[in-house]
């Protein structure tokens, strides 16, 4: 005899958490950041207060840890170069020239930091359809097209944002552009990329709240999608402040941007630390 579902929650076409009843009368319950991050499911033996925890096999845990760690450490060390650039920027103690390549270097960690993420969830281990408690370790696989779950799009959404922005900080090495040039060539990308990275907190959140707004003071998960996605309204602050007026081919607020650059990618790099700790 096979369980039946019994409640599936999410957002559109999103499900975040999947409770199934099982036929000795318990229940087991798939969250989908738990699964992905740690490898857990939660079942409830009948009669029992209360659930434990069962894991995948230990070749999908020594996998989550390893990419865990990658994604973790290059997201500390590029928001840590970020916030260098920034204050290098705002104190005037180096040139254009070294604030791009302060910056640009910070990028290929957010690069790295934002394909491993994808990583993550195309290699996480999956529920058993039907309800059976446990889940499964599917081959290795370096990329997956699953727009129907949220994980997947919010990671996948973060990798594209961190290559726009590889764009914009390639653009901001070129010199003597017009005020036009800069605008197209350097904001716009900025911009672009501080959209995808809000729209990327936003699914997060999905994932975690289930399609509700909810505060989880307790919920490490929470804690990590709240910080990073405070990092990217800096961020969007930061390009809003730095746009290049066309009248006098100066910035919105040149102090803004670069504090609120300092700011958010210090978001990014706690939140680095923050995920060290999501791990099987």
């Amino acid at each position: 005899m096979r369980a039946a579902e019994q409640r599936a929650e999410g957002a559109g076409p999103f499900t975040t958490r999947l409770t199934w009843r099982l036929p000795d009368g318990g229940t087991a319950v798939w969250e989908s950041r738990p699964a992905r991050r740690r490898g857990i499911i939660a079942v409830r033996p009948p009669g029992a207060p209360r659930g434990r925890h069962t894991s995948a096999d230990e070749v999908a845990l020594r996998r989550l840890r390893r990419l865990n760690a990658v994604a973790a450490t290059a997201f500390v060390i590029g928001g840590a170069l970020f916030a260098t650039g920034a204050g290098v920027a705002r104190l005037g103690s180096g040139d254009a020239t070294t604030c791009a390549s302060i910056y640009f270097a910070g990028g290929l960690f957010f690069n790295t930091g934002g394909y491993v993420s994808l990583l993550q969830v195309v290699n996480a281990p999956r529920h058993v359809p039907g309800g059976e408690g446990r889940l499964v370790t599917p081959g290795w696989r370096w990329w997956s097209y699953e727009p129907t779950r949220v994980d997947w799009s919010s990671a996948f959404v973060l990798f594209v944002g961190t290559l726009v922005f590889a764009v914009d900080l390639l653009d901001s090495f070129l010199r003597g552009l017009s005020v036009q040039q800069v605008n197209r060539l350097v904001w716009a990308p900025d911009v672009i990329g501080c959209v995808l990275f809000l729209v990327s907190g936003h699914l997060a959140f999905v994932e975690v709240c289930h399609g509700r707004f909810c505060v989880r003071r307790r919920s490490l998960g929470w804690w990590i999608v709240a910080v990073n996605q405070f990092g990217s309204v800096l961020f969007m602050v930061s390009a809003i402040a730095g746009f290049t007026r066309p009248a006098t081919g100066s910035l919105v607020d040149a102090g803004v941007a670069d504090w609120a650059t300092l700011v958010g990618a210090s978001c990014f790099s706690l939140g680095g630390v923050l995920q060290f700790y999501e791990r099987p």
